[in-house]
């Protein structure tokens, strides 16, 4: 039960044991289940699968594809093994939840050329992702900026732990601009963090070093950003990089990076939300029709931090649960007409940037009471009712808009959750004035 140790201990306690405990038994079946139908993880010589170790891991326990590229390898097998079984609508943004009566009957969604569509249905799963894209700095694509809380949210789901935010330590960053993750299994298999002088800078910090939770190494590095200081982390230890790591090669070469020298530049990004719409792990939310998995969703496992990789795994496991349960249920669809909104956004809406800045310095990797505060003020200077973010009309909007709209939304949420936990716990930590 190390696993469910590690999970725990990483999460400062908090999580939701029951769910940790459910994650780590049911995985081992997920996983040989997943393989059975196509998956092929990274093996050994001998055909036995390869097992690499991870921050705060106690063990080497995590299984990778493509060397760097699981998440990637995961959701092509996904892909060809959902195909023939379900009908895929592109780019075309879910714009609402549609209620019945307090309970979800469906969405509405707009095509790029600005015709709405309502598709009901007895099961609505928000899997939208985290919020990533709040901050100026993320591993997430772009187009992850807090929908699926801000779509719950708007239709009554219980949202919880928000005011948790992962940053991974070792974003690919020089010239102000990230370029994308540097895997926590390059630390893993001998990656050390240093500053411009060479000085290891996780030495006296933690007991696993460069393997410390990530909570605790970004809040490293990010100090040591703050004072002015490039860090670097060395991989002249590591053999075969570019075979060991292709993806992280491919970004730190095509943006022009020397690997030849054993250094890459690095920063901390936002990473992952431990936040999100309150669910089961079999993805019932507090609204009853509608699901949430994955990262849109919080079941709890995760407590204050997330332990290296349950993310992936959390998708896998809870995702079978999930749709487990939805197979096995027989809720009634209840199609009903959708009542446009009339309430209108308060203009001018805030550029993007300017959201992020204030994220990231009042709500990011260290906050004080005041820097939170000044976020909530920000934030409730865009309410269109001075009173909530409430739904407004899709029709006086444009994608764009909705998608600023969302992005005040999570971050209101987000900054009013960091306001109210009064103590550290984390990936929520509160600095000095």
């Amino acid at each position: 039960m190390f696993h469910y140790e590690d999970t725990l201990t990483a999460g400062y306690g908090l999580n939701n044991k029951a769910a940790a405990l459910e994650l780590v038994k049911t995985a081992p079946s997920v996983i040989r289940d997943f393989i059975d139908r196509g998956m092929n993880f990274d093996k050994n010589p001998d055909g036995s699968l390869s097992f690499g170790k991870e921050a705060a891991h106690k063990l080497a326990r995590v299984i990778h594809a493509g060397g760097d590229r699981t998440g990637l390898k995961v959701m092509e097998q996904l892909y060809v093994n959902m195909a023939d079984r379900a009908e895929l609508h592109e780019n075309e943004p879910v714009i609402d939840i549609i209620m019945n009566g307090g309970e979800a009957a469906g969405v509405l969604t707009r095509t790029a050329d600005g015709k709405y569509h309502s598709y009901f249905a007895p099961y609505i799963v928000l899997a939208a992702g985290g919020i990533g894209n709040l901050y100026p700095g993320t591993s997430n694509d772009h187009t992850i900026t807090g929908d699926s809380a801000a779509l719950g949210y708007r239709c009554g789901a219980e949202l919880k732990n928000m005011e948790f935010v992962q940053f991974h330590p070792t974003l690919l960053t020089f010239g102000g601009k990230n370029y994308g993750l540097i895997t926590e299994a390059v630390r893993g298999d001998g990656g050390i963090l240093i500053n411009e002088k060479g000085k290891k800078i996780m030495e006296g910090v933690h007991p696993l070093k460069d393997l410390a939770p990530r909570d605790v190494v970004s809040r490293a590095v990010y100090k040591h950003t703050l004072a002015g200081e490039k860090i670097y982390l060395d991989i002249s230890e590591i053999s075969d990089f570019k075979t060991r790591f292709p993806y992280v090669s491919e970004i730190c070469e095509t943006n022009g990076l020397d690997l030849s020298k054993n250094l890459i530049p690095v920063a901390p990004g936002a990473h992952f939300h431990m936040g999100g719409v309150k669910a089961k792990p079999t993805g019932e939310t507090t609204v009853k029709g509608l699901y949430a998995v994955g990262e849109a969703a919080c079941t709890g496992v995760h407590g204050a931090n997330r332990l290296a990789s349950n993310s992936l795994l959390e998708g896998l496991v809870f995702g079978r649960l999930t749709a487990d349960n939805i197979i096995s249920s027989n809720r009634e669809l209840k199609p009903c007409e959708y009542e446009f909104p009339t309430l209108e956004p308060k203009r001018p809406f805030p550029e993007k940037g300017k959201i992020k800045r204030i994220m990231m310095d009042c709500v990011g990797i260290i906050r004080t009471k005041e820097k939170m505060k000044k976020a909530i003020e920000f934030f409730e200077g865009y309410m269109p009712d001075e009173r909530d973010f409430g739904r407004i009309n899709p029709l006086s909007v444009t994608d764009g808009e909705l998608e600023i709209y969302n992005m005040l939304t999570t971050g209101w949420l987000i900054a009013k959750a960091a306001y109210n936990r009064k103590e550290s716990f984390g990936a929520h930590y509160i600095g000095e004035e």
